[in-house]
């Protein structure tokens, strides 16, 4: 019993200093009435509390992935539309550069990633004092293009998927039915989640084969990558599917071992490209800075409504109250 209703009461002044109450104010519910609200704490642990943007104060710095750049600007977006009034940053810099801004320099309230955290970068983290905690917040099927003047390719397997992104020099090369012309190569570049997930799946962790690829373009900024493939017939990329989807008009997406990057393909996993999406935060952040909570708390309430719209695929329900309910600990670690 005393330890439910610790855990009302710090789950209670974490939510009325994110709406400008303060510790005291929670402080002064006396412990009768804890007593009696003892069955809403207990519900409430299985959810998340309501939290109204209009009430939210104080300033939220987000960067890592882009891949997850098109989600969380989405979300804070909406989280400005229904009433919060202060700043929110969202930086596309890649998730590499994203961890290191949030595990080294320590700069960043949330870290966007489209890969799990490294062990490396989580001991940067504890050396200020940082414990990062996983919130999954969608999946994404990595969609690999061409232009929609390539008139020969829909699919591929994930071997000549392979063969594409390291030693072939023309099409040809990969199938001998396709025309002897030059592959040109766009990849997001080394800080990216997208190409170490990629480099993970295609080439078993092992990025010398797609690195010392010819005619190969990196760049962390996926809108590049998009224009050089729909620039030339030859051209093939590989970025996050909102890309693709937002560019639907001028590109292509192939299939993959004959499966085709759909909801559906991607809930039943079929779809060999299909990975999940995350951000990170700290429970120390959330508790000196209670307007992260009420983001994060806001971001994993209304994401299903917005993510499908950005171009990406809900997780699992099961998988999203873990991350809700991964909140609810978060909130009370610190303390």
């Amino acid at each position: 019993m005393r330890r439910v209703l610790l855990v009302w009461f710090l789950i209670t002044a974490l939510v009325l200093a994110a709406c400008g109450g303060s510790v005291e104010e929670a402080a002064s519910v006396d412990e009768p009435a804890m007593e009696e609200n003892t069955e809403a704490a207990d519900e409430m642990s299985d959810g998340l509390p309501e939290v109204n943007p209009l009430e939210v104060k104080g300033d939220i710095i987000t960067a890592g992935s882009s891949t997850v750049f098109p989600l969380s600007e989405a979300m804070a977006e909406r989280f400005k539309d229904e009433g919060y009034a202060d700043n929110i940053t969202v930086d596309s810099i890649g998730s590499g550069a994203g961890f290191e801004r949030f595990c080294v320099a320590g700069e960043s309230d949330i870290s966007n990633a489209s890969r799990p955290i490294k062990d490396s970068e989580r001991e940067s983290c504890a050396a200020i004092d940082r414990i990062p905690i996983e919130f999954r917040v969608g999946t994404d099927a990595l969609a690999v293009t061409v232009s929609k003047d390539n008139d020969f390719v829909d699919n591929l397997s994930m071997e000549q998927l392979a063969i594409v992104f390291s030693t072939a020099a023309t099409w040809a090369d990969v199938n001998p039915d396709w025309p002897a012309e030059p592959i040109q190569r766009f990849s997001p570049g080394t800080d990216s989640g997208t190409f170490d997930y990629f480099v993970e799946e295609v080439f078993d962790k092992d990025m010398e084969p797609i690195l010392s690829a010819d005619a190969i373009q990196l760049s962390e900024d996926d809108n590049v990558l998009v224009q050089g493939v729909t620039g030339s017939p030859y051209a093939v990329g590989y970025f996050g599917y909102a890309y693709y989807q937002e560019n639907a008009d001028t590109l292509k997406i192939v299939a993959i071992n004959g499966v085709e990057a759909t909801a559906a393909n991607v809930d039943n996993a079929s779809y060999p490209l299909a990975r999940p999406l995350y951000i990170y935060s700290d429970a120390g952040i959330m508790a000196e800075k209670p307007q992260v909570a009420a983001f994060i708390n806001f971001y994993l309430t209304y994401v299903d409504e917005e993510i499908e719209r950005v171009g990406y695929f809900p997780a699992e329900s099961s998988v999203l109250e873990a991350a809700r309910q991964g909140l609810l600990n978060a909130m009370n670690a610190k303390e």
